[in-house]
């Protein structure tokens, strides 16, 4: 499990363009988003590297959360 502070995802908008980010490094991720915390939990096999480095292309730096 992967958690993320996204200060920029203040949104529904943000919120499917962080979820497609995340999808295009592991299509099959749970993506839960909680636009109040601007937190995005992510069930993964993917690298936490990858993850953030498809958020950061799509727009929005992360902070990785300890699970």
């Amino acid at each position: 499990m992967l958690r993320f502070k996204i200060a920029k995802m203040t949104c529904g908008h943000c919120a499917a363009s962080v979820e497609r980010a995340v999808r295009s490094v592991d299509p099959r991720a749970a993506v839960s988003i909680d636009l109040a915390r601007q937190e995005v939990a992510i069930q993964t096999a993917a690298e936490e590297r990858l993850v953030a480095g498809a958020l950061r292309s799509a727009g929005y730096e992360s902070q990785a959360i300890a699970a």
